[in-house]
This record gives structure tokens, sequence and C-alpha cells, in this order.
């Protein structure tokens, strides 16, 4: 086994080919395919799209959107942080941690991460740090959001 890192992917149609096969092993909600149709810019370096690579194919992906402070109803003190969106792991790799090494990444960069658990996730979230939020109707609107808070940062107070 090679060892495994993570590094931003570029938005280019290579991308966007490599994506596709993404798509039919999961929900058409993980599929990123229509954002990266929508971002295309040729190896725009500033892509929220992180993934790993085995032997110059693409086996894991995850986007990180970057929320501006001024949109933020989680943490305290107000800032910007990341929205963990779309982590997959195509099946022959999943017993690897590659989930894992993209969430550690994802940590790494310092700012607070705010993610919605899918159906069966929450133990995959809480092993990796995360804590759900009280749901609050207005602010989640049917979300199942997980958190994850570096030091310094709390959560918001309900209202």
């Amino acid at each position: 086994m090679s060892e495994y890192h993570v590094e931003r992917l570029k938005i280019n149609y290579k991308t966007l080919e490599e994506f596709q096969k993404f798509r039919e092993y999961g929900l058409q909600e993980l599929s990123m395919l229509e954002d990266l149709q929508d971002n295309i810019v040729e190896n725009n370096s500033n892509s929220p799209f992180y993934g790993i690579y085995d032997q110059g194919k693409l086996i894991a992906r995850i986007s990180l959107y970057r929320i501006d402070a001024k949109y933020d109803r989680f943490f305290n003190p107000p800032q910007d942080y990341f929205e963990l969106w779309k982590l997959e792991v195509l099946p022959q790799y999943r017993e690897l941690n590659l989930g894992t090494l993209l969430v550690e990444h994802a940590k790494s960069l310092r700012l607070p991460i705010k993610t919605n658990a899918r159906c069966r996730s929450n133990e995959f979230w809480l092993k990796m740090g995360f804590q759900p939020v009280n749901y609050d109707p207005v602010r989640d609107r049917g979300e199942n959001p997980f958190v994850w808070l570096p030091s310094g940062v709390t959560l918001q107070e309900s209202e």
C-alpha cells in the first residue's frame, strides 16, 4: 500500500471526468458533477474540492466551501468557517481510513467546520471529534448538523 495524501483538485475537464465514476456509487446529492460544471475554469487552483489519488486515479474526494463570517449562525465568536460536503470514497478503498484522512486535512486548516450527517454516519462524525448541535428548525431546515470546534471556539447559544 502506498502512502496517501490529500491534494486540492483543479477545476478542469480531467477532474470532471474523474468525478463521473463516483456518481454510480453514491446518491445523486453526493455527486459533485453539478458543482464542478458550475465552477469550471481551466485549472482553477482555488477549488473547494480536495481528493486522494492512487496511481493517478481519484479514489476519494471532499468539498470544503468557505462560508463568510457574516453568515455564521453556529460559532462563537462568529467567523469564517468551512462547510464540509460530499465526502465519498470509492467502495474498494473504504477500509483504508481515507475518509479520516480527508477530514483530518479539513481540520488542519484551523477553521470551524460544519457538516450534515448522512444516514448512519453519526458514529463516524463523533469519532472524528465532531459534535451534534441542538436542532434549530429555522437555522437547520431539516438538516442534521455536526460541527468541529478548533481551540478557542464555542457554539452560539440557541435563541
